[in-house]
């Protein structure tokens, strides 16, 4: 394995992030503390306690997993459209580095944001509402697995989209929204039968349940199955970017 291009790969994508701190940390560090804010502090008080915990203890592992999965899918498509846009990519594929090691330097780069944000935002919820982590491996488990995994799905969405505007299009449209009705604000449990089963076709309801298990031991869905179906969709986006660079899928004209 070429540990030099990997880690060329990786210091350059990593020192990009330095240098726009405010768009890439401070920026959703500070939308992640305005739902803490509104959802935690002004509406909380209002809710009664869900799954034994707080309202505002209860959304903490929502709320990140909110923030994790945007920052992933961006990190990973702009680290990898932008060589694409500029003609750069041509220089990288010619290179005597494997595929593998190609996805491992960017995917690796934007995992590490993404797991950086989300252990800021893990402190910063600490500054609104007091909380534990029942099993913190797991939760450091459920944590990088997600990071790698979604940031495998947008280094696939870099390469799909052929434009900026294809880039924001996946998150908005459809990770945000699927995130949003996964249960980061509420415990499925609480829609009426027939929503708690279509729901369950929700592959975010998965990543939040585990993720929340870990903090305070419950959780809509049995950890194993959160477990098991974070790693089917991590090994899904392994054997699509494999392809994509193998075939050379709008990177070779």
């Amino acid at each position: 394995m070429n540990r030099y291009a990997i880690r060329a790969i990786y210091m350059f994508e990593m020192s990009r992030t330095f240098r726009t701190l405010l768009q890439s940390i401070a920026s959703p560090v500070i939308s992640t503390s305005l739902y803490f804010v509104v959802f935690g502090s002004a509406i909380g008080h209002r809710i009664p306690q869900v799954e034994g915990v707080t309202y505002a203890a209860f959304i903490i592992p929502g709320l990140t997993m909110l923030s994790l999965l945007n920052e992933s899918i961006s990190n990973a498509s702009l680290g990898i459209y932008l060589p694409r846009f500029t003609g750069t990519i041509f220089e990288v594929l010619s290179a005597p580095i494997s595929h593998l090691e190609l996805i491992a330097g960017y995917v690796g780069a934007a995992a590490s944001k993404s797991v950086l944000l989300g252990a800021i935002i893990l402190i910063t919820a600490r500054l609104f509402v007091p909380y534990s982590i029942a099993h913190p491996i797991w939760m450091l488990i459920f944590l990088g697995l997600t990071a790698v995994t979604f940031s495998l799905f947008g280094f696939i969405i870099g390469i799909w989209a052929d434009g900026f505007e294809k880039l924001q299009l996946v998150p908005m449209l459809i990770v945000t929204p699927l995130t949003f009705l996964g249960g980061s604000f509420y415990s499925i449990k609480m829609l009426p039968p027939i929503w708690q089963k279509i729901t369950l076709f929700n592959p975010v309801v998965y990543l939040v349940s585990g993720f929340r298990w870990s903090f305070y031991g419950a959780s809509d869905v049995g950890v194993e199955v959160s477990a098991s179906m974070t790693l089917v969709f991590f090994m899904i986006c392994v054997v699509a970017a494999r392809w994509i660079l193998t075939t050379g899928y709008r990177l070779k004209p």
